[in-house]
């Protein structure tokens, strides 16, 4: 099957790449690491917020562009693509439109980038951006509930990629706002999160080999570039092999949401193996070429490695779908649960 993206959703990817590709340098990413001036972070998110990013699944109803999941993937690769640390599957994908449905009042902070929202599925597990947002939406007791900061406590954990301000957060007993209830509704939620996070890695991807390729015409060594060796090219094939697998992969999955497919779990599952097994390479790769480097933190190719690690494991990592994919083929004994659908 081939995939067009409609032009409504290029559109938006395109604007938000060209704020990105103004705003968004290596110096914004290392502004969101403990320490950094997250500010600057935020006035990006901001602007993005202007174009319409955070607004895209909303109904125009509440004040969104009411687009479907076919938009996320062109708008969260580009989003990968510059690294910058913000919640964007949090917020665009999972967020925004459960505040939607809710009615929630914080919904207008959160579509002009005012409030920054975070949302987490899998119950007591450290929260992406928790130590900064203002609002979190957690799941629980078969529930999704909203908090602002002053319903929770906060603990700020370490992560592998810093930017992304880990921390636990244990709500006040009856506090919060209920966003949605029942495991259909969680399910729904994740699938997106899930979708938006794969996108994420196909983008992070492309700029680690785009930065690796830019590296290798240049480094010389034995008095030739270092990509002239075929052993760096047949490994930066991979590479682009495994990306042009991954990418039609996270389409079929934005669509089959979009559509209300049978399959779309399956698909969603499928795509977030391939993206996150895509990214893993994809950083392994761009820093053996680098001869190292990329380990050392003053050297931009770690900064998206690391995110690329992080978000590989994140909403679920590739073995915890490929077994969700082969219960599904009935590859295994265990029995399927609509609450476990990717």
């Amino acid at each position: 099957m081939r995939f067009s993206i409609a032009e409504e959703n290029t559109a938006l990817a395109e604007a938000a790449g060209d704020v990105l590709a103004k705003q968004a340098g290596a110096e914004r990413i290392r502004a969101g690491w403990p320490g950094g001036p997250a500010e600057s972070v935020d006035a990006v998110w901001r602007t993005l917020a202007g174009v319409g990013v955070t607004a895209t699944l909303v109904p125009e109803s509440g004040g969104g562009l009411g687009l479907d999941e076919n938009a996320l993937p062109p708008l969260m690769e580009t989003l990968g693509r510059s690294g910058l640390p913000v919640p964007a599957t949090e917020t665009v994908a999972v967020g925004a439109p459960l505040l939607a449905a809710a009615g929630a009042p914080h919904l207008p902070a959160v579509l002009d980038g005012s409030a920054l929202l975070t949302v987490s599925l899998c119950p007591g597990a450290p929260v992406p951006f928790a130590a900064r947002a203002e609002l979190i939406a957690l799941s629980g007791d078969d529930e999704l509930r909203l908090y602002t900061r002053d319903e929770v406590g906060i603990e700020p954990v370490g992560s592998v990629d810093g930017s992304r301000r880990l921390a636990r957060v244990t709500p006040r007993t009856g506090a919060g706002l209920v966003l949605a209830e029942g495991p259909v509704a969680a399910a729904e939620a994740r699938r997106r999160g899930v979708l938006a996070t794969s996108a994420l890695l196909v983008g992070l991807s492309e700029r680690m080999l785009e930065l690796t390729v830019d590296y290798v015409r240049e480094r010389r060594q034995f008095g030739v570039p270092v990509g002239s060796f075929q052993a760096v090219k047949h490994a930066l094939a991979d590479v682009t092999l495994a990306v042009r697998f991954a990418r039609p992969a996270v389409l079929a999955a934005g669509w089959t949401q979009a559509v209300g497919d049978p399959q779309a779990a399956v698909r969603t599952a499928m795509a977030k193996v391939l993206a996150s097994d895509a990214a893993r390479m994809a950083a392994r790769t761009a820093i053996q070429c680098h001869g190292a480097m990329g380990y050392t933190t003053e050297y931009d190719l770690h900064l998206y490695a690391k995110r690329a690690w992080a978000l590989a494991s994140d909403w679920g990592g590739p073995s915890e779908h490929r077994e969700f994919i082969a219960r599904r083929l009935g590859l295994t004994g265990v029995a399927d649960d609509v609450s476990e659908g990717a």
